[in-house]
Protein backbone atom coordinates (compact mmCIF):
# COMPACT_ATOMS: atom_id res chain seq x y z
CA UNK A 1 0.00 0.00 0.00
CA UNK A 2 0.89 3.67 -0.76
CA UNK A 3 -0.27 6.82 1.17
CA UNK A 4 0.14 10.11 -0.01
CA UNK A 5 -0.41 13.53 1.73
CA UNK A 6 -0.97 17.06 -0.13
CA UNK A 7 -0.68 20.11 1.72
CA UNK A 8 -1.49 23.40 -0.41
CA UNK A 9 -1.00 27.56 1.59
CA UNK A 10 -4.08 28.98 1.43
CA UNK A 11 -2.90 32.46 1.94
CA UNK A 12 -3.21 34.60 -0.75
CA UNK A 13 -5.43 32.36 -2.60
CA UNK A 14 -8.81 34.07 -2.43
CA UNK A 15 -10.21 30.76 -0.58
CA UNK A 16 -10.28 29.46 3.36
CA UNK A 17 -11.03 26.08 4.72
CA UNK A 18 -14.44 27.59 4.94
CA UNK A 19 -14.70 28.08 0.96
CA UNK A 20 -13.01 24.71 0.42
CA UNK A 21 -15.68 22.77 2.61
CA UNK A 22 -18.10 23.90 -0.26
CA UNK A 23 -16.21 21.99 -2.64
CA UNK A 24 -16.29 18.93 -0.59
CA UNK A 25 -19.40 18.75 0.11
CA UNK A 26 -20.90 19.30 -3.43
CA UNK A 27 -18.27 17.37 -5.27
CA UNK A 28 -15.45 15.99 -3.68
CA UNK A 29 -16.50 13.73 -1.73
CA UNK A 30 -18.86 11.84 -4.04
CA UNK A 31 -16.13 11.79 -6.59
CA UNK A 32 -13.34 10.27 -4.67
CA UNK A 33 -15.94 7.65 -3.62
CA UNK A 34 -15.80 6.27 -7.05
CA UNK A 35 -11.96 6.68 -7.12
CA UNK A 36 -11.14 2.81 -8.19
CA UNK A 37 -7.72 1.75 -5.72
CA UNK A 38 -7.86 4.40 -3.02
CA UNK A 39 -8.82 2.75 0.25
CA UNK A 40 -9.28 6.37 2.13
CA UNK A 41 -9.05 9.53 1.50
CA UNK A 42 -9.13 12.67 4.46
CA UNK A 43 -9.23 16.17 4.27
CA UNK A 44 -7.06 17.82 6.66
CA UNK A 45 -7.51 21.56 7.22
CA UNK A 46 -5.07 24.02 9.66
CA UNK A 47 -6.65 27.30 10.25
CA UNK A 48 -3.88 28.63 12.35
CA UNK A 49 -1.43 28.62 9.42
CA UNK A 50 -4.40 28.73 6.31
CA UNK A 51 -3.14 25.24 5.16
CA UNK A 52 -5.57 22.63 3.57
CA UNK A 53 -4.91 19.14 2.41
CA UNK A 54 -5.69 15.85 2.10
CA UNK A 55 -4.04 12.55 2.93
CA UNK A 56 -4.74 9.14 0.85
CA UNK A 57 -4.22 5.56 1.60
CA UNK A 58 -3.89 3.70 -2.07
CA UNK A 59 -4.34 -0.23 -1.88
CA UNK A 60 -1.06 -0.08 -4.70
CA UNK A 61 1.67 1.71 -6.03
CA UNK A 62 0.35 1.37 -9.22
CA UNK A 63 -3.32 3.07 -8.03
CA UNK A 64 -1.18 5.74 -5.97
CA UNK A 65 0.51 6.67 -9.20
CA UNK A 66 -2.98 7.21 -11.29
CA UNK A 67 -2.88 10.96 -12.29
CA UNK A 68 -5.98 12.31 -10.61
CA UNK A 69 -8.40 15.23 -11.67
CA UNK A 70 -7.06 18.88 -10.01
CA UNK A 71 -9.55 20.50 -9.10
CA UNK A 72 -8.41 21.13 -6.27
CA UNK A 73 -5.34 22.46 -7.78
CA UNK A 74 -7.84 24.79 -9.87
CA UNK A 75 -10.08 26.02 -7.10
CA UNK A 76 -7.03 27.10 -5.23
CA UNK A 77 -5.25 28.55 -8.34
CA UNK A 78 -1.52 26.19 -7.72
CA UNK A 79 -0.39 23.07 -7.03
CA UNK A 80 0.58 21.79 -3.51
CA UNK A 81 3.25 23.36 -1.65
CA UNK A 82 3.64 19.69 -0.60
CA UNK A 83 2.90 16.14 -1.94
CA UNK A 84 4.79 13.40 -1.02
CA UNK A 85 4.50 9.44 -1.28
CA UNK A 86 4.94 7.32 1.61
CA UNK A 87 5.15 2.93 1.59
CA UNK A 88 2.65 2.10 4.19
CA UNK A 89 4.31 -0.12 6.50
CA UNK A 90 0.93 -1.67 8.90
CA UNK A 91 -2.15 -0.27 9.22
CA UNK A 92 -4.49 -0.86 12.13
CA UNK A 93 -8.30 0.59 13.41
CA UNK A 94 -8.42 0.61 16.81
CA UNK A 95 -11.58 -0.25 18.76
CA UNK A 96 -14.29 2.60 18.90
CA UNK A 97 -17.77 3.64 19.30
CA UNK A 98 -18.25 5.68 15.99
CA UNK A 99 -20.65 3.98 13.43
CA UNK A 100 -17.83 4.55 10.65
CA UNK A 101 -15.86 7.03 9.04
CA UNK A 102 -18.70 8.37 5.55
CA UNK A 103 -20.39 11.50 7.29
CA UNK A 104 -18.17 11.91 10.87
CA UNK A 105 -16.92 15.66 9.46
CA UNK A 106 -17.40 19.22 9.43
CA UNK A 107 -18.65 19.87 6.27
CA UNK A 108 -21.37 17.85 7.51
CA UNK A 109 -22.29 19.65 10.29
CA UNK A 110 -21.85 23.30 8.67
CA UNK A 111 -24.31 22.45 6.57
CA UNK A 112 -26.41 21.10 9.08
Amino acid sequence: MRATVAWWDLKGSGHTIDSLRAYLRDEAVERFSAVEGLRLKFWIADPDTERWGAVMLWESAEAAARPLAPRAAELIGRRPVQYTVFEVEATVEGVHTLPGLPGLDLIREAAA
